[in-house]
């Protein structure tokens, strides 16, 4: 006896739509874009059932190997969603929109970015990758103008010449990066989501997002390792 998913009225499929030509939506957004397709469509709406109501599309988009998943800025830990192709885990759901040798710099970018200490590349050091792509060389000019198209497209972030992962990159990268770089990946150990700029205790070697250390140790006395116990030695933001 198998429960039947609720039924996909027009305002899921709407809401859908959006998320997926937007790449990824802000989560104060995405409230107001579920109370307009519930109101659009006249269907009930509830304005603490977001989950629900995105669960309800998840049960639908199952059996297409597609989902929605909610995921948190790094920068200040706010909510997001963004519908990820689970068939296509890989840099290979970019292949439709990008030449090979620019995935080849996507790729080599996303490297720097997670072997670096701080989560971040320069791009002085992005630009000298670009002398030794594989593919073929890429001349500085027109890598600085690919940079320019991942930052438009949210695959990457870019800050006074500083480049990370967008959340849209790291929400549906996730499985990606933490099975191809398990020896320096790492879960955030207060939300448990994939951490590239983090604090890392320096006792035990856990890392936590910059938003999350700062809710975290909110509660606290004095800033102690949830893990080791140690002093958190990293300044507090």
């Amino acid at each position: 006896n198998t429960v039947m998913a609720p039924q996909m009225t027009n305002a899921h499929r709407r809401f859908l739509q959006v998320l997926m030509s937007n790449g990824i939506t802000e989560g104060s957004e995405a409230r107001k874009l579920h109370q307009h397709c519930c109101e659009t469509d006249k269907v009930y709406y509830a304005h603490d059932k977001l989950d629900d109501f995105i669960s309800t599309i998840n049960s639908h988009l199952q059996p297409l190997f597609m989902q929605i998943r909610k995921g948190i800025s790094e920068d200040d830990g706010r909510a997001h969603y963004a519908v990820v192709n689970l068939a296509e885990t890989e840099v290979t759901k970019m292949a439709s929109d990008y030449t090979e040798i620019e995935l080849e710099l996507f790729r080599k970018t996303m490297e720097l970015i997670i072997l670096s200490e701080n989560g971040f590349a320069s791009s002085t050091d992005i630009l000298n990758l670009a002398d030794q792509l594989k593919t073929k060389k890429m001349k500085k000019k027109e890598a600085e103008q690919v940079l320019k198209v991942f930052v438009e497209d949210k695959w990457l972030s870019e800050k006074n010449g500083e480049y990370t992962l967008h959340t849209r990159c790291i929400i549906e990268m996730e499985q990606y990066i933490l099975s191809n770089y398990q020896d320096v990946a790492r879960k955030c150990n207060i939300c448990h989501s994939l951490a590239i700029q983090s604090q890392v205790c320096e006792s035990c070697g856990i890392g936590m997002h910059l938003p999350c250390v700062r809710k975290y140790f909110r509660a606290q006395t004095e800033p102690r390792c949830p893990k080791c116990n140690e002093f958190w030695s990293c300044d507090i933001p």
